[in-house]
């Protein structure tokens, strides 16, 4: 099968995946690693982006970049190409150190940022070299936690999702990634679509629309009005839906909300979150179980098809919107 072309536009999200080849190392001892994060400095001032989570392992890497002007493609083939330079010449090795072409998934930034910083700072643990995410070095989790200045590190926008307070956010994001770990591989985030895309229909949709013709809207529909409907349709009473008590339906319910908000009206998960004085991890989680549920039941995917069609007949077309 002909490869993907790498998909660039300003502000993309790319969780970026690269092995050794045949599974050989690509760090092996401290000075690796720290060479490895010179490199990645050096790109960076070179080719700004922004950088939310790294894990260097010793096989394999994640990086969670979001890219400016100069596409993801321009920056890894710098990094790779110098590491792997270094790599060779210090160990007197020939040929390729990684292997293939590296794996980079664009994904929905509002609905998975917050995840895939979790995800990504629990590979070691996953991995079975440490108990806790802060007891391993060669991660930005420690950033996160205010333990080490780590200037690669993008934490500022992340940890604004748990709290405006900087303490309160650092042990709201540290109980985050806690109740994380008893998870397992979660296959759900290389489970992509079309060889490249981590997100929901309406976020490929827009991206695959702007690629043709930068040609799509949002409508101007109030949180009311999509709970107003939520509410007839799934036949959960509003108060259920604002009460501060964790009720099934109350859940529900502002997931569903959560997931329309965003598909039709632009809203951020910040703003439904802080709308129904819930934490932005809360409110992210629970749009993303009802975007697989979507995929996989398709009487759901009906019923949540008639709610949105719904909706828009009391809206109006506000802006056209960039995947930018």
């Amino acid at each position: 099968m002909a490869r993907k072309p790498r998909i660039h536009f300003l502000g993309a999200l790319y969780h970026v995946i690269t092995r050794g080849n045949r599974k050989q190392g690509i760090s092996l001892d401290e000075k690796d690693f720290q060479q490895f994060l010179t490199y990645l400095s050096t790109c960076k001032d070179r080719f700004p982006f922004r950088l939310y989570a790294y894990a260097l392992m010793k096989n394999h890497l994640h990086l969670l970049i979001e890219v400016g002007q100069i596409p993801l493609s321009r920056i890894m083939q710098t990094l790779l190409f110098s590491y792997a330079g270094y790599f060779n010449r210090r160990y007197g090795e020939v040929g390729h150190l990684f292997q293939g072409r590296y794996k980079a998934i664009l994904c929905d930034k509002d609905a998975y940022l917050l995840e895939l910083v979790r995800y990504i700072h629990l590979n070691p643990v996953r991995a079975k070299i440490v108990k806790k995410p802060e007891d391993y070095t060669w991660s930005s989790h420690l950033a996160y936690l205010g333990k080490k200045k780590e200037p690669l590190i993008e934490e500022g926008f992340v940890l604004e999702q748990f709290s405006d307070n900087r303490s309160l956010a650092r042990r709201r994001y540290q109980q985050f990634v806690w109740e994380g770990i008893s998870g397992d591989h979660e296959e759900k985030y290389y489970r992509v679509k079309d060889q490249c895309y981590l997100g929901e229909e309406n976020f490929i949709n827009r991206v695959e629309e702007e690629r043709k013709e930068p040609k799509d809207w949002v409508y101007d529909i109030s949180l009311e009005a999509i709970i107003q409907e939520v509410s007839q349709v799934l036949k959960i009473s509003e108060g259920k839906m604002y009460s501060a008590t964790r009720d099934w339906e109350g859940v529900r319910g502002r997931s569903v909300v959560g997931y329309l908000a965003r598909r039709i009206a632009g809203y951020t998960v910040k703003e439904i979150a802080e709308y129904f004085k819930r934490s932005s991890v809360t409110i992210g989680e629970g749009i993303i179980k009802v975007e697989e549920l979507v995929r996989r039941d398709k009487s759901f995917e009906r019923v949540i098809k008639r709610i949105e069609e719904n909706v828009i007949k009391k809206g109006k077309r506000r802006y056209r919107v960039t995947v930018a």
